[in-house]
């Protein structure tokens, strides 16, 4: 398909709630917030959806979504600031947008910068993954015609899923917490995967495949403007609706934290993606009934 044409840099109307149709915007664009664009299409969704992604390109996934009708997705824009009192939420570059709600699905970043060679192993850092990775176990049998010998670096709860990721499909990583310097490069013949590890000691593990899962911490750097209550460790605080402490804002995805963890090792991004549409579509109508009866009573009255 064509790329759709730029969108014009104007403002939206800020004012809320909205006398026309319901407005949500996302502040983020990564596979939550792609998730969840998809289920409110699904969903009928009859409002605007603004998608404010950071990134210039745009994935075939991203130019699908835009290409939408009901969909404006605002490339190289992400949101800066989120005035709760007004519903509106401000971009870098100074733009404006007006909402009925707003989620906010900025993901989570490594705390750390990536180990050298890091992109010859697998990773771990949400529960997506762990399909990711029994492909390529599955793959890796195959090719090698027994089980691979598997090395895991990490610590806390990303780790611990990865190892039960692992076992769960035959292999039995050898677990280090301690980080290595560099990844090694596979070797020709053994297949994708990296060959092992090596450590700033120079000392190394050999192994058939290699997974990373260190600890990520989220993007909740708008929390502060919008008044948002944040885990300790963390991330917005979410409840089980994905509601967060202020009405109208929502969180989804590894900006969120529920209970403390990182939304993204609680529960898979579609499944997520499908309760939020669900919980929104709610309260669009709850809101929508409201202003019906407002409406009814005053035309009774004149």
């Amino acid at each position: 398909m064509s790329a759709p044409a730029p969108s014009t840099l104007t403002s939206v109307p800020a004012a809320g709630p909205a006398s026309g149709p319901p407005r949500i915007v996302i502040a983020g664009a990564g596979p939550a917030a792609q998730a969840l664009v998809g289920q409110l299409n699904r969903a009928r969704f009859g409002g605007t959806v603004t998608v404010l992604s950071n990134r210039d390109d745009a994935s075939a996934e991203l130019l699908d979504l835009a290409a939408l009708p009901q969909v404006s997705l605002r490339f190289g824009q992400p949101a800066s600031f989120v005035d709760a009192g007004t519903r509106t939420v401000s971009t870098a570059d100074g733009m404006e947008f007006g909402y009925d709600h707003l989620v906010i699905a900025t993901g989570s970043a490594p705390e750390e910068a990536p180990v050298e060679g890091a992109a010859h192993c697998l990773s771990y850092s949400t529960i997506d993954d762990a399909g990711r990775i029994g492909e390529a176990v599955r793959d890796l049998t195959t090719e090698l015609g027994r089980r691979p010998l598997g090395i895991l670096v990490g610590t806390g709860t990303a780790a611990g899923q990865a190892e039960a990721v692992l076992r769960a499909r035959g292999v039995r990583p050898i677990r280090t917490t301690l980080r290595p310097a560099a990844v090694k490069p596979p070797v020709a013949g053994s297949g994708p995967n990296a060959a092992g590890i090596v450590f700033a000691d120079g000392s190394s593990m050999n192994g058939d495949i290699v997974v990373l899962a260190e600890e990520r911490v989220s993007r909740d750097g708008l929390a502060a403007s919008a008044g948002l209550r944040t885990a300790p460790g963390g991330g917005i605080a979410v409840s089980q609706d994905f509601r967060t402490s202020v009405p109208g804002i929502w969180a989804l995805g590894d900006a969120a934290a529920f209970d403390g963890v990182r939304l993204g090792l609680l529960v898979a991004a579609a499944s997520a993606a499908g309760a939020c549409a669900a919980q929104l579509m709610t309260a669009v109508s709850a809101a929508e009934g409201m202003a019906a009866g407002v409406t009814e009573r005053v035309a009774a009255a004149a």
